[in-house]
């Protein structure tokens, strides 16, 4: 790179950047994308949970429930239905729990409207694209986090030196001219990054610091003495101080909880989202209450919490929050405005908008780098590495698209009570992308792509038939239910077919051909042989 400007040198580090990771950052960012709206899809995928209704009296409901489901619990937890779940989650703890690490105890998820425990199918649904999304499959955790780590800060480095590399880019995104080929796509790659270049830059620094413990441990190391999970422990805040060991407690009945919601739904206006309480039916009960969703960004989403004596129904004192000062405030606002745990349905759609349109960026750049080299590919006439590179792009673009629909369908067509359910599904994924990524290289470049977006349509277009099996799942129902949370999902898909039938549209147009060049097998061609 000797005699090459500033601008020079920026340009190829954002073209090399941007090939050599592109595929992985692709389904890095297709997956997360999909991961904003994860509670929906795990919804859409447990049509067992469909037939759930909250009502006013849920919450009673589950409360008295709990001492038959859970005789012998030292503590309890219910998670009440919101606006992305209608199905009550409990989980409880008993002596027999182990008492070090991470304690899961046991959950279950009750009907809203009868207490009556529910039974969904076995499936990671949409928790399976949340974790593909930092941390990669079928390798140990640490080194998928790592990878995916160095891919993210390639891709800052791919939209820092793209800005400095385009210097006309924001006058260029008021500029498309069509059917220009290699400039179409230039046009293209450039409107996508700077329409949504504030959520590419906030996405990618944010997932960086969610990864910074694992990637710059040194400091936490130095100043903790190697105590990391005394780190996350200050992070955090103190949590509510457990009950005393050899304390001897007496039964006792527990307080109605009716004023005590009353009383926090007066204050919250999100209203209550769990009620926990330690030690059950004794005179040393406590009840906590959480609000339903908290919406600071300094807070990381935390809720605030009201905690009361479990038989007197007195006010506590209000547990120690988390700090929120300084650098820690920093930190909870890069990582809440990745995570989006805390956001509303308006703003969660416009970061999967985006999310969509820094997926379709990172997909041009990919498109744009075979159409550049084609007349040098044509010109020397060996091109084992430019085909390559055609099949990896259809392969990884429309290819996971085609997994992901295959993954929905297995979700579908699996038998509810198959064993290992969810890792058949997960395989179906792998084994549907694998044959994406091969059938290129047996097909021209411009028929596999055609091949792969009609698969894409007729999945995607078909999905939502899957629920006429299941009389509270199927479009028509939630519809005239007004039941969104589920409508939604199907109607995503049909967009998502929508999309593969314009990209059809454009591929069988007759400058389809010169867009998207033909191309024979993968294997290198004889000098002055026809793309």
């Amino acid at each position: 790179m000797n005699g090459l400007g500033f601008r020079q040198t920026n340009a190829w580090l954002h073209t090399w950047t941007g090939l050599l990771l592109g595929w992985l950052l692709y389904a890095v960012f297709v997956t997360g994308t999909v991961s904003f709206f994860r509670d929906e899809i795990n919804y859409w995928m447990k049509p067992e949970l469909h037939v759930s209704q909250p009502d006013a009296d849920t919450v009673q409901r589950a409360a008295k429930a709990m001492p038959s489901i859970a005789p012998g619990a030292t503590s309890w937890t219910i998670t009440l239905p919101d606006e992305r779940t209608t199905a009550v989650s409990v989980q409880w703890f008993d002596d027999d729990d182990a008492p070090q690490g991470k304690r899961r105890g046991k959950r279950l998820l009750l009907d809203a409207a009868t207490a009556e425990p529910l039974a969904p199918r076995d499936t990671r649904g949409a928790d399976f694209l949340y974790r593909f999304h930092f941390e990669l499959y079928g390798m140990p955790r640490i080194w998928g986090r790592w990878i995916v780590g160095a891919a993210t800060m390639l891709m800052l480095i791919a939209i820092v030196s793209g800005v400095v590399t385009h210097k006309k880019i924001f006058t260029d995104f008021f500029t498309f001219r069509r059917r220009k080929g290699q400039r179409s796509w230039m046009d293209a790659h450039n409107a996508l990054a700077v329409l949504a270049l504030p959520f590419h830059l906030v996405i990618t620094y944010s997932g960086l610091l969610l990864l910074m413990v694992m990637l710059m441990p040194w400091g936490i190391q130095s100043a903790y003495q190697g105590d990391t999970r005394g780190f996350f422990s200050d992070l955090r805040g103190s949590r509510i101080a457990e009950q005393q060991q050899g304390t001897v407690s007496r039964p006792a009945p527990m307080t109605d909880l009716t004023p005590l919601l009353a009383q926090a739904q007066s204050q919250w206006p999100n209203g209550v989202g769990s009620i926990s309480v330690s030690a059950p039916g004794t005179d040393q009960s406590i009840i906590e209450l959480r609000e339903g969703k908290g919406s600071s960004l300094v807070s990381r989403g935390r809720s605030e919490r009201m905690r009361f004596d479990g038989v007197s129904g007195t006010l506590l004192d209000a547990p120690a929050q988390p700090t929120t000062a300084g650098a820690v405030g920093v930190y909870n606002v890069f990582s809440s405005l990745h995570l989006m745990r805390f956001a509303g349905p308006w703003l969660r759609w416009l970061c999967f908008i985006s999310g969509l349109v820094g997926s379709a960026m990172i997909a041009t750049g990919m498109i744009l780098w075979v159409i550049k080299r084609l007349p040098q590919r044509r010109k020397l006439g060996t091109h084992l590495g430019h085909r390559l590179v055609e099949c990896l792009n259809v392969g990884t673009i429309a290819g996971l698209m085609v997994a992901m629909g295959v993954y929905f369908w297995a979700n579908r067509l699996l038998p509810a009570q198959m064993a290992a359910r969810s890792t058949w599904e997960i395989s179906s994924f792998f084994a549907a992308w694998a044959i994406c990524l091969l059938h290129p290289m047996l097909r021209t470049h411009r028929h596999a792509w055609i091949d792969q977006c009609w698969a894409v349509a007729i999945l995607y277009v078909t999905l939502p038939l899957s629920n006429l099996r299941y009389p509270n799942s199927h479009l028509g129902i939630s519809l005239v239910q007004g039941n969104w949370l589920l409508a939604s999902t199907d109607l995503v898909f049909l967009v998502f077919a929508a999309l593969a039938a314009l990209a059809l549209w454009f591929l069988c147009k007759s400058g389809a051909a010169t867009t998207l060049p033909k191309a024979t097998a993968l294997r290198p061609a004889t000098k002055g042989a026809a793309a």
